[in-house]
């Protein structure tokens, strides 16, 4: 809870020491993107929370934003599918793609680094390969078809969709993780996955279902991003947004060891990483991106580590009172 509300007190100082600097910051137009776009890198980034809460790492969320966007807009341009049909074909090729690296992590016992760093390059080449490297346009509004644009331009109550889209989804996740055996047993995993094997919980289908989690949150962030920009480059699309979720995970309050997340924390740190991303383009210093993306990983593992120390600490300090007493 006090990590939440000073990530909260963060994200209005920035707000405010950015708007004294650069008035045009707190404009309507800044603000409307910057809650779009919190929306839609913040469903990633509770996907990516679930793996890392497992003790486990996806590196492909951006890859697969790039493939997922380019089988949406085939099947929707080259095939004249329904969008709507097109959106659950390609969430279930996503989930089955998280089911594929949770049985290679879980069967074939490889490290989740590896299988999907494999995976972030197959993704990848595949999207090229299907798009046959080119970009694939105006399948949002098609003549004659089904108009889909609305779920990323309208708002309700002043508020974009996606915005309500990711809130909804991180009370959903919140109380599937704080009030669920899966919850319960997920942060079992990715405290001691030894320990929760032995008590009887089955690790492997943690692992499978929380990977499954990961590629169905990318495959959603992967079609709205598809709808908002009406276009997806194999190439471009996705570039680098796997570390945009890990961040704001981390920042968030996720443990890169595993065990501990907060679905709030993880919304706030997206909530911080748009608005720092904001403000670079506001104050036309875009060349310090990943400056900042950089230190925001690097705040937050230290952040990690001197908490874990602390905790050890003072249950070191615990355990000899009560040996003593």
């Amino acid at each position: 809870m006090l990590k939440n509300i000073v990530l909260l007190l963060l994200i209005f100082a920035i707000f405010g020491v950015t708007s004294l600097i650069a008035p045009t910051f707190a404009s309507g137009y800044n603000l409307d993107i910057m809650a779009r776009w919190t929306g839609l890198y913040g469903i990633m980034a509770i996907g990516a929370a679930f793996v890392i809460i497992a003790g486990g790492i996806d590196l492909s969320m951006g890859s697969m934003v790039a493939l997922v966007g380019v089988q949406f807009g085939i099947l929707i341009n080259d095939q004249q599918m329904n969008p709507y049909a097109a959106m659950v074909i390609v969430l279930v090729g996503a989930m089955l793609i998280g089911l594929g690296y949770g049985l290679l992590i879980t069967k074939l016992k490889l490290q989740p680094f590896v299988v999907t760093l494999c995976g972030l390059l197959v993704l990848r080449s595949v999207a090229r390969y299907l798009a046959h490297d080119d970009k694939i346009s105006n399948f949002v509004t098609p003549d004659g078809g089904t108009d889909i644009s609305y779920l990323t331009s309208a708002d309700f109550l002043w508020i974009p969709l996606p915005l309500w889209m990711l809130l909804i989804l991180g009370l959903i996740s919140a109380l599937v993780l704080n009030k669920t055996t899966f919850g319960r047993y997920l942060k079992a995993l990715g405290n001691n996955e030894q320990a929760a094997r032995y008590s009887g919980i089955n690790t492997d289908w943690i692992t499978i279902a929380a990977y499954m989690v990961c590629s169905l949150m990318a495959g959603i962030s992967a079609i709205l991003f598809a709808i908002d920009l009406n276009s997806v480059g194999p190439n471009e699309a996705g570039t680098f947004y796997e570390l945009y979720a890990i961040a704001a995970a981390v920042l968030g309050g996720c443990s890169l060891r595993g065990g501990t997340g907060s679905i709030v924390g993880v919304i706030l740190g997206t909530a911080i990483l748009r608005e720092l991303y904001q403000a670079i383009e506001t104050l036309q210093v875009s060349e310090l991106e990943g400056t900042v993306i950089g230190f925001v990983i690097l705040a937050g593992v230290i952040a990690d580590e001197i908490i874990r120390r602390v905790v050890d600490a003072r249950r070191r300090k615990q355990e000899a009172s009560a040996a003593s007493g």
